[in-house]
């Protein structure tokens, strides 16, 4: 399923002044535009905890240094959500990030659409303008197709859209099918951890190449 836009997600879109006549990419923020799992370590390295990398999740993966015993689920979410109260801020950029962005603004919209708690959307606004990719935010919770789509019915194509989970990407193919995604992710080590996502339609995991197919893109289109 594409997934349900909430109130939240509507307001905070219908505040983006969209053209109805040029391209748009909607980018990811963690592990696309922000080194998420390096910014989780460090956090957790205060707090007695190391990130073992074994597989491609952050639940089971969590443990206790000296223990080796995993965080329990029940509390990854008060985890996860004083981790973006403590680190959103000061989350190191993705290389490449700010200046392919740069050069697709020349002929595109940019748009990120990140999944964590809306009362944290200022901390990234702060953070994406601290490294130069001073773009619109919308703050979602959960499938982000509903958010893409809604999006895209206000924008001209072709429509662009990069993520590093497979969920979510299966979430646009279904509520934006023209759309032409990008599965990246941008830390080496969790990159290794998991194949392309099955809905993708380029799996690329650094920043020139995604400039370069998404220019490329767009240069199609106009013929």
């Amino acid at each position: 399923m594409p997934g349900i836009l909430t109130d939240s997600v509507r307001s905070q879109i219908d505040e983006i002044e969209l053209d109805s006549s040029r391209p748009l990419v909607i980018c990811d923020a963690d592990e696309v535009l922000f080194e998420f799992v390096r910014s989780l370590e460090h956090y957790l390295d205060t707090r007695d905890h190391y990130l073992d990398l074994q597989s491609f999740a952050i639940t089971g993966n969590i443990k206790h240094k000296e223990t080796k015993v995993p965080f329990p689920a029940s509390g990854m979410k008060d985890l996860l959500a004083d981790f973006f109260a403590t680190s959103t801020r000061d989350m190191s950029p993705v290389p490449g990030a700010a200046e392919a962005l740069a050069a697709l603004a020349r002929h595109a919209q940019i748009i990120i659409l990140t999944n964590m708690p809306e009362e944290h959307r200022e901390d990234r606004l702060a953070a994406l303008e601290r490294h130069n990719m001073s773009y619109p935010v919308v703050a979602n919770d959960g499938a982000k197709g509903a958010a893409a789509a809604a999006l895209s019915e206000r924008t001209g194509d072709p429509v662009f859209f990069l993520d590093d989970l497979p969920p979510n990407i299966s979430s646009v193919r279904r509520g934006v099918p023209h759309a032409t995604i990008i599965h990246f992710i941008g830390d080496i080590r969790l990159a290794k951890l998991l194949g392309p996502a099955p809905d993708c339609d380029h799996r690329i995991d650094d920043w020139v190449e995604a400039q370069r197919v998404i220019e490329e893109t767009i240069a199609r289109a106009r013929g």
